[in-house]
C-alpha cells in the first residue's frame, strides 16, 4: 500500500557551508501522515516548507550539534514562537545530549534564559536509543565523530532507511545497517585522513559499510568541496555491487518494492 512507503526527500547536502543551490545537511522522511525532519543545516528550513509547515511536523531528529546539521533550529525557533506559525504544542526535537543549553546559549539575550522548551519538547539521545513517531520507529545508534553524534534507523512497516549523519566507519552503523533498504551515508572525505582518528567515511568507505551491512541500495550524501557528486557516486560503486545514487538536493526517493527517484524543480 502507498501509506506504507517511506520517502526520503533531500532538502539540502552541502558540507561544510552552503552553496548557491545547495543547503547544508537536511532531510524530510516521511510515511503516511507521518513526516519528521532530520537534521536542520543550514538552510534547509526554506526548503522543508516546499513539502510541510512547522507546525505540521511529527517530530525534528538531529545526529550532531555541528552547524552544517543544526543551524536552522535557530531560525526554526523564533518561527515557533514570534512569527505566524501557531503550535498546538512543542515540537518534539531529539538530539546529542546538551542540545537544549546549546540552542539556549546562543539564543539568550538577556538575563532570562530564552524559552527553548516553549518551542522544542526536547529528548537527549542515547545509544540505543528507541521511539516510536506516528506510523514510523527510530532507532538512534552512538557513531564515531569525535563529538556525540548518532545515525538513526526508520522503519516502517516492510521499509527501512538508515542515515549514517557524520561518521567515520564503525560497527556500530554497520549494525545499525544490517539489511537496509537504503543506507543514506556520507561521504566527506576525498581521502582517509593521514594521521588522528577519522571522523568521516570517503566514497570507498561508503560502499564498503553498505557492502558490510548488506544494504539494498546506498545512497551518498554530504560530499565533501574536493569531490563531484559522480566522483563520489564512481568511488563507492568500486565496492558496493548494489545500486548507487547521490542525494541530489530537491530529489524524492521512494521506498518501497523498488526504491525510485524523482526530482523537484526549483524554477
Amino acid at each position: 500500500m502507498s501509506d506504507q512507503l517511506l520517502r526520503l526527500t533531500v532538502l539540502g547536502c552541502a558540507t561544510p557551508y552552503p552553496s548557491v543551490d545547495n543547503p547544508c545537511s537536511g532531510y524530510l522522511v516521511s510515511s503516511g501522515d507521518t513526516r519528521i525532519w532530520v537534521d536542520a543545516g543550514s538552510g534547509t528550513l526554506g526548503p522543508l516548507q516546499r513539502h510541510v509547515r512547522l507546525e505540521e511536523l511529527d517530530a525534528i531528529w538531529i545526529s550532531h550539534l555541528h552547524a552544517d546539521h543544526s543551524a536552522d533550529l535557530l531560525t526554526a525557533y523564533y518561527g515557533a514562537l514570534y512569527a505566524d506559525i501557531r503550535l498546538a504544542a512543542p515540537i518534539p526535537l531529539y538530539g546529542p545530549p546538551g542540545i537544549a543549553d546549546r540552542l539556549a546559549g546562543f539564543l539568550t539575550n538577556t538575563p532570562a534564559r530564552s524559552p527553548i522548551e516553549s518551542a522544542f519538547a526536547v529528548t537527549e539521545l542515547h545509544d540505543g536509543h528507541q521511539v516510536t513517531i506516528g506510523s514510523l520507529r527510530l532507532t538512534s545508534r552512538a557513531v564515531a565523530h569525535g563529538i556525540p553524534a548518532f545515525a538513526v534507523r526508520i522503519e516502517t512497516v516492510g521499509r527501512s532507511l538508515v542515515y549514517s549523519g557524520d561518521t567515520a566507519p564503525c560497527q556500530s552503523l554497520t549494525e545499525l545497517a544490517e539489511g537496509c533498504d537504503v543506507l543514506l551515508c556520507e561521504a566527506e572525505s576525498a581521502q582517509a585522513q593521514a594521521e588522528g582518528d577519522q571522523v568521516h567515511h570517503t566514497p570507498e568507505d561508503a560502499g564498503g559499510t553498505a557492502r558490510a551491512a548488506r544494504a539494498g541500495r546506498l545512497i551518498v550524501t554530504h560530499v565533501g568541496r574536493f569531490l563531484t557528486p559522480q566522483q563520489a557516486v564512481a568511488r563507492a560503486s568500486a565496492r558496493f555491487d548494489g545500486p548507487v545514487d547521490y542525494a541530489t538536493p530537491g530529489a524524492t526517493f521512494t521506498i518501497g518494492q523498488a526504491t525510485t527517484a524523482s526530482v523537484r524543480s526549483t524554477s
